[in-house]
């Protein structure tokens, strides 16, 4: 095993050329600034509708619908149960203008309506806090790419190519739910259940969200497949598909579910598909497991996780019944994933989308990290490499009606994924980052999430202030390139790193951590952390080894980065006041109720302890060559006592005992 050591347990002297934080974060404050001010947004109805729609909490959609797999026509009823929020004369929900209503009853008793485009509103005349159905009678051809230049991915029927199943099958996400149901399209307004019923062709099945509570066989050569979810679900997470399709079950058991948890399968009824794919759905079992362990347990571990096969590039997250095009681990572990980021805890707008996306593409890493460790260093040296394909693009998204922006996968998938990486780097504690993780989970259960939430969640759990990191990384655009230089004088260290940014003009410094590699003569390489807070850091750090060599920056590929030069100059040196500030005797050490510190230096002006995770738990002026630090309040064990300059930082570590 090779030595790993930590800048915590080093004395390092940092000597930087420093751009004021302040300055850095204003070049992306007008992201912050736009996420505290974001409207609700659609690409088909106005603002003014918008707010109208907002007059009403849904809490169950119904829908009851007769489908094939050969075509998309579709026809049936949809009820919305909702409750109003004020006094409310007329409810304003949205159905694709192509799709014929025939009938709309409200509390069961029809009622005219008036519709402008999308948009359609009927008279309720009720008080705040009264409840409502709304029933549809609707029938038609959903649009397509061709008819809806905006959507047309709502409902697609197709062949697929591999296998030759013809299917017809939903995928909502964005904005394309109202081109198949009558819907309110509001992300912060999940209803709290729902029920999906559809008929279809003996020969087919019908797939859905929840239960398979029934299948009725109507006598005429349908059957009814009649599907009940009892959990909070986003308008586009409810789902259907149907094909000619055979079912195959297996069972996950994450420690402490009560009973098994059902991972129902509809595979094309092709004698080949299980088969070549069998291996790979029963893997879907120990990617539940482990995520059960690492983010809390399956959200809806009282109803099933399944999937739906359809000729998609890829899979869509449908809540509890993902539609895939085929199953392969990556894929497989990335929709699974989406169960708790995306369904259990959703996105508060299209510009939140890391939310969905940065912590699926993330659990795809952490199948690996777990399940197949040789992969996870080559899968996120791809991540960087394709982020880096570019230079700028932030993973906050401020066009958030553009779908081609909102699923990027340079900045949304991959930069999200890999800034989770990141700052779970930056805390430097795994028990911690995932206890957050399953913190989190719990705070937002059931609702809706912004990017800078999980900003609060990291900074709550660990004392850690990520703004910088937020404002870098998912505000700011961009990524940095590393080089140094350095030189060896006996047994220490002068080390001097800079940086560079591949969009200056908006992110010029990067001040996450950056662990180097070193070989050394006669033992085995070392890996340190250095603490960057400028484009130029110098760093002194002694009885480290004589140093062959500067192996690596970042080896473990924590950050995205590009590294430049690396030098060894005989000729640098980086001990400006190192005879000052490094010679510091602590005493006693270990200590009980006072920490004494001497020191040559009269510069020291401040000081702070941290725990060994990183998190500062003390900070206090000094002055003076002698200072006493009082302990007594510290639980035994080790910590790390900061000296502070107005230029400089000593680190040295003490232990408290009983």
């Amino acid at each position: 095993m090779k030595n790993r050591l930590l800048w915590l347990s080093l004395i390092l002297l940092c000597v930087g050329s420093h751009i004021n934080a302040q300055e850095q974060s204003n070049k992306t404050c007008f992201k912050r600034d736009h996420v505290k001010n974001y409207s609700l947004k659609s690409n088909s109805l106005t603002q003014a509708q918008i707010a109208a729609s907002e007059n009403y909490d849904v809490h169950f959609y119904a829908l009851d619908i007769a489908m094939n797999n050969l075509v998309t026509t579709l026809s049936g009823n949809a009820e919305i149960h909702a409750k109003t929020k004020t006094t409310l004369d007329s409810a304003l929900f949205e159905l694709f203008p192509t799709l014929t209503i025939t009938q709309i009853r409200v509390n069961n008793n029809p009622v005219t309506y008036s519709r402008v485009g999308s948009a359609i509103k009927v008279p309720v005349n009720l008080s705040s806090g009264q409840n409502f159905i709304i029933s549809i009678d609707y029938n038609g051809t959903p649009p397509t790419a061709a008819t809806n230049p905006l959507g047309g991915s709502g409902m697609t029927n197709a062949s697929s190519p591999s296998w030759g199943n013809r299917v017809t099958w939903s995928l909502s996400e964005p904005f394309s739910a109202y081109e198949w149901w009558p819907c309110k399209q509001s992300l912060t307004d999940k209803a709290d259940s729902c029920s999906v019923k559809i008929t279809v062709p003996n020969a087919c099945k019908a797939g859905s969200n929840g239960v398979l509570e029934n299948i009725v066989d109507l006598g005429n050569g349908t059957s009814r497949y009649e599907w009940k979810h009892r959990h909070p679900i986003d308008y586009y997470l409810i789902s259907v598909a149907v094909a000619e399709y055979v079912e195959y079950n297996v069972y996950a058991n994450p420690v402490g579910a009560p009973a098994p948890i059902l991972i129902q399968n509809f595979v094309y009824n092709n004698p080949n598909t299980l088969l070549n794919f069998q291996t790979q759905i029963d893997e879907t079992a120990s990617f539940l497991e482990l995520f059960s362990d690492l983010f809390g347990m399956y959200p809806f571990a009282d109803e099933k996780y399944g999937h739906c096969m359809a000729p998609l590039s890829g899979g869509m997250e449908h809540q509890t019944m993902t539609t895939q095009g085929w199953f392969e681990k990556g894929l497989t572990a990335h929709e699974l994933g989406h169960q708790w980021w995306g369904n259990h805890v959703t996105c508060a707008s299209w510009a939140d989308i890391w939310i969905n996306e940065g912590f699926a593409s993330y659990s795809e890493y952490l199948m690996l990290e777990n399940i197949y460790p040789t992969l996870k260093n080559q899968h996120m040296t791809d991540v960087h490499t394709n982020v880096m394909s570019q230079n700028g693009g932030s993973v906050y998204c401020l066009d958030s009606l553009n779908d081609s922006r909102i699923f990027s996968g340079r900045l949304t998938y991959d930069k999200g994924a890999a800034i989770v990486h990141t700052m779970r780097y930056v805390m430097n504690n795994d028990n911690l980052f995932f206890q957050t993780l399953k913190n989190f989970q719990q705070q937002f259960a059931d609702s809706v999430a912004k990017g800078i939430d999980f900003q609060s969640a990291l900074e709550f759990e660990s004392g850690i202030d990520y703004s910088q990191i937020f404002d870098q990384w998912y505000f700011g655009e961009g990524y940095p390139t590393y080089s140094a230089r350095w030189n060896n004088t006996g047994n220490d260290l002068h080390l001097e790193i800079t940086h560079t940014t591949s969009m200056p003009a908006i992110t010029p410094t990067f001040t996450n951590p950056l662990d180097i590699r070193f070989s050394r003569a006669g033992l085995p390489d070392t890996i340190i952390r250095f603490s960057i807070d400028a484009n130029t850091n110098m760093f002194f750090v002694p009885n480290v080894g004589v140093i062959n060599n500067l192996v690596s920056f970042d080896p473990n590929n924590w950050v995205i980065n590009k590294t430049g030069t690396k030098v060894k100059d005989v000729n640098f040196f980086a001990s400006i006041e190192e005879a000052s500030l490094t010679q510091i005797n602590l005493y006693p050490n270990p200590a009980n109720t006072t920490l004494n510190v001497s020191h040559s230096s009269n510069l020291v002006n401040s000081y702070e302890i941290h725990s060994m995770e990183g998190k500062k738990i003390v900070s206090n002026v000094a002055s003076g060559q002698n200072i006493s630090v009082p302990v007594n309040s510290l639980a035994k064990g080790t910590y790390l006592l900061v000296l502070k300059s107005s230029s400089n930082v000593v680190a040295r570590s003490f232990f408290v005992k009983d």
